[in-house]
């Protein structure tokens, strides 16, 4: 009898783990030991959940909100969701074209699963989120990377993007405000790469859920909204977590024309079911009670924006270390291609050998960089760069 057991999926031994959620380990890990850790690697608001939020949901639980509800998410919800990007965006949507999903980023791969089959190509600009290559590979289609840098203002160009086409083209993946650069792209430019993807008849997923996260009067435009015409082939990935400091709660939502948000919810329905139940009335919460959200919000912005202002000059600081300005979510991306090392080498030797934890730009397809998140406390930030300074002038003159 053969004792040995049959190899593991194609999907599990070719999927890459996630490099943001592995630092954020190790860093946590060293500070359980006593270590102290400048942690740059999560993705995730230091503030609490506001207390209006949770007592919705602890009132939801109080009142037996606990049994499983419809896949798409509560109709209420729903609801609210669609009422609030004809508020914010002028955009008519029925609360039939809106799915709840566990998470941003499972509304990311629902969309990818909606549009994409086998052997076809999603184009993806770098620096990209880390998970849209490993979503769209464990689909079975294949990630065509198109890659920007900070000369570029780390922006794909309609004329890249064209140029990256091939007739297996299926899908887009734009991030805006970006994830890890902080990238807001322009009304305009969104709309040369919108019209690109007309022209070649290939769907948009444009993940917007660092939206309400800008900066220095940028505004965000959703994709969908620039005409009606790109709002028939683009799906509009957004949540809780970013805004409302819901990162635990895995509440995501999707956009869509009517056919690919019914393929979404019926997808979900065969792997996840409905999102947490009694947590959708605290997301609703968060968009009824619009004063206490946008104090909230205003509240975070405050300080993201006084760390950033300051993480950024002294970063610029640091000879041999260049950093553009970001404009939305919580994240800078410094350019560390000057000392010679990897990214992955630099982030495991700054880590060793002053305990700052930072997330190696290769992991997004970025080699040379390295994202550091804002979304921590001053006095982190303070002592982190002036660790990271230290460190850079210990691997000699740039």
């Amino acid at each position: 009898m053969n004792s040995a057991l049959p190899p593991l999926s194609s999907w599990a031994r070719n999927v890459t783990p996630s490099p943001t959620l592995a630092v954020d380990a190790k860093a946590k890990a060293l500070q359980a030991a006593g270590e102290d850790v400048c942690g740059f690697g999560a993705g995730e608001p230091d503030f609490d959940t506001p207390d209006f939020i949770k007592d919705a949901c602890i009132a939801a639980l109080r009142a037996g909100q606990t049994k499983y509800a419809p896949t798409p998410g509560i109709p209420e919800l729903r609801a609210a969701i669609a009422e609030r990007y004809l508020a914010d965006y002028g955009l008519k949507f029925a609360p039939g074209q809106v799915v709840v999903s566990p998470g941003g980023k499972f509304s990311c791969y629902l969309a990818i699963l909606a549009t994409c089959s086998p052997g076809d190509e999603v184009v993806i600009p770098a620096p990209y989120w880390v998970s849209y290559p490993e979503m769209v590979k464990l689909a079975g289609a294949v990630p065509v990377i198109v890659p920007t840098d900070d000369t570029m203002g780390f922006k794909l160009t309609p004329a890249a993007f064209e140029a990256a086409l091939t007739p297996k083209a299926r899908l887009v993946i734009i991030n805006s405000p970006s994830n890890p650069t902080g990238t807001i792209y322009t009304r305009a430019e969104l709309a040369g790469l919108a019209e690109v993807a007309a022209r070649h008849n290939i769907y948009i997923l444009s993940d917007e859920i660092y939206e309400y996260l800008t900066y220095d009067g940028v505004t965000h435009h959703c994709l969908a909204a620039l005409s009606p015409e790109i709002g028939t082939r683009t799906i509009v990935v957004s949540g809780f977590s970013k805004p409302y400091a819901m990162t635990g709660w895995r509440l995501g939502t999707l956009v869509a024309p009517a056919p690919i948000a019914k393929a979404c919810a019926e997808i979900q329905s065969q792997t996840t079911s409905n999102a947490t139940t009694f947590g959708q009335f605290g997301a609703l919460a968060a968009l009824r009670e619009k004063a206490k959200a946008r104090e909230t919000l205003a509240l975070m912005l405050a300080a993201f924006d006084r760390r950033r202002k300051f993480l950024h000059a002294e970063l610029n600081k640091i000879p041999g270390v260049t950093c553009l300005l970001a404009q939305g979510a919580f994240y800078l991306f410094p350019n560390i291609s000057r000392f010679g090392l990897s990214s992955q080498d630099f982030c495991a030797r700054l880590l060793d050998q002053e305990k700052v934890s930072a997330v190696p730009g290769g992991g997004f397809g970025a080699e040379g960089y390295l994202r550091l998140s804002y979304a921590t406390s001053d006095e982190v930030i303070a002592k982190g760069v002036s660790r990271l300074a230290r460190f850079c002038a210990s691997l000699g003159p740039r």
